[in-house]
């Protein structure tokens, strides 16, 4: 649904920037007003209530500030723990994606059903293919006994009429790993054994049930204090915040909003590649059957979960591009404090670990920003442009796409090894990128390159993005293509010169 300005979208960033609002202006007495400002007069607009509309926006609020989630039985305002929020720190704990029960429709799972589009046809195909004869006929129209049914599809996609549809729930057809469950009421659960924080569920879920944690609030005060905060910014922010905002605008802004300085994501995804294609050389096949990148944290921690410990190590062991860029910035500003601005929820996770919390102090995504911006007012038919800057590379930008990551640990290895064959396979989300591994472990991918994406599209389909990814990753291939570098060593190449 990115892209498209529903009601719910309209909900998550009102929350985002009255958040922020508060955060610049410094009245947190006022965070217990808020669901009242965002969800206005007496009658309901979204929901049966507009008292449980309130509700629900509360703890999105609580969430937003990075305070955990409350039960319906908790008679408590948002400002009874409220102060816990008011740091420069990290404030939140896992876990970082959650359902908000009183707000979760409470869907039906999986399951087949007959619509009125049912012609009530001679050859009833679907009764015939059925393996357990869960259908039946009844009045002259199929009808499907949930109770034999096996949910194998066979009559939906038998019907001539496209008669019989599957009903799923939204959040657990997003989820590639199978993490979205049930409580004793029906309503989602999510098992955090399982999940691996893509939330592409909180941005599939119609309902607005499902919500992370944010860093805002923490993040914009440190902004005001006077500890220096710089952005390292991921290439997917290309387009994300409508056609007047330039990447030198998009820049300019982040500084006016008071960071002290602003670097490429790209820049960091340089050195991954290089570090990639190094680890490929000197590893495959002779100590490794096969290569996996180690850019998306979710692919990551998924893959070594399927590949099992015998293969865990096939996962590359370089550096993330966020941490990697983390750490150049941190060569040149050893006190600032670093926020990472990406599309991805993960990557909050990801600095929460503990060899990382030093690298990367805040993670935001676009659509977050995006409240900072309206916080402020920023305008991009007015923002002045920057002056062109240390460029990164083009294979480094299209990281952001899908096939971009393995297509740029390649480039650096035809660079030093022009006549080595590298093998490549790829899958974006999560549920195809297990089938690549399950091919992997079978020993059918020996002397690859794997690259896995949680996101359908690569990192323009990350859950905190804005744009339609389709539209993101032509502007990403756009943006790539301005650069005058294919790669770091096209870089190095002409400093040296």
């Amino acid at each position: 649904m990115r892209g498209i300005y529903t009601p719910v979208v309209k909900i998550r960033r009102q929350i985002f920037k009255k958040v922020a609002q508060i955060a610049y202006s410094g009245e947190f007495d006022k965070v217990d007003e808020l669901p009242y400002e965002i969800i206005k007069g007496e009658v309901a607009s979204y929901r049966e209530s507009v008292f449980k509309e309130r509700a629900i926006v509360a703890e999105r609020i609580r969430l937003a500030c990075g305070l955990n989630l409350r039960s319906a039985g908790e008679h408590a305002p948002i400002s009874k723990d409220f102060g816990k929020a008011i740091s420069t720190e990290r404030v939140f704990e896992l876990p970082l994606v959650n359902v908000i029960p009183f707000a979760c429709n409470a869907c039906e799972t999986t399951c087949y059903e007959v619509t009125d589009n049912c012609q009530g046809c001679l050859a009833h195909p679907c009764s015939s293919v059925c393996p357990v004869k869960a259908i039946s006929i009844v009045n002259g129209k199929s009808t499907i006994d949930k109770e034999k049914c096996l949910k194998c599809g066979r009559c939906a996609d038998i019907c001539p009429y496209h008669a019989i549809i599957k009903r799923e729930r939204p959040c657990a057809a997003a989820c590639g790993v199978g993490a979205i469950e049930s409580d004793e009421l029906g309503r989602a659960k999510i098992n955090y054994d399982k999940c691996v924080s893509c939330g592409q569920c909180l941005v599939s879920c119609p309902f607005a049930a499902i919500a992370d944690k944010s860093q805002i609030l923490q993040l914009i005060l440190a902004l005001k204090g006077d500890e220096e905060v710089i952005a390292e910014i991921a290439p997917a922010f290309v387009g994300q915040f409508g056609p007047l905002a330039t990447p030198a605008k998009v820049k300019a802004a982040l500084l006016e909003i008071g960071f002290a300085d602003v670097y490429e994501v790209a820049s960091g995804a340089d050195d991954v590649s290089v570090s990639e294609a190094e680890e490929f050389l000197e590893r495959v096949p002779e100590e490794l059957p096969f290569l996996a990148t180690s850019c998306c944290p979710s692919w990551s921690v998924f893959a070594k979960s399927v590949l099992g410990e015998k293969l865990a190590g096939c996962v590359s062991m370089s550096l993330t591009p966020m941490v990697a860029t983390a750490r150049k910035i941190k060569e040149k500003h050893p006190n600032a404090r670093i926020c990472f601005i990406g599309p991805c929820a993960s990557k909050k996770l990801e600095a929460f670990r503990r060899t990382v919390r030093s690298d990367v102090n805040y993670v935001i995504t676009y659509e977050e920003l995006m409240g900072i911006f309206a916080a402020k007012d920023i305008d991009f038919s007015q923002e002045s442009e920057l002056s062109k800057e240390d460029a990164a590379s083009s294979t480094g930008r299209n990281y952001a796409v899908s096939g971009g990551v393995a297509a740029a640990v390649v480039s650096c290895i035809k660079r030093t090894h022009p006549d080595r064959e590298v093998l490549v396979d790829r899958a974006e989300g999560l549920a195809n990128c297990k089938k690549m591994l399950m091919l992997a472990k079978a020993g059918k991918r020996n002397g690859y390159l794997l690259e896995g994406m949680a996101c359908m599209g690569g990192c323009v389909g990350g859950a905190g993005t804005i744009q339609a990814p389709v539209k993101s990753a032509a502007l990403v291939k756009k943006f790539a293509e301005e650069s005058p570098y294919e790669n770091r060593y096209d870089k190095e190449q002409e400093e040296a010169e």
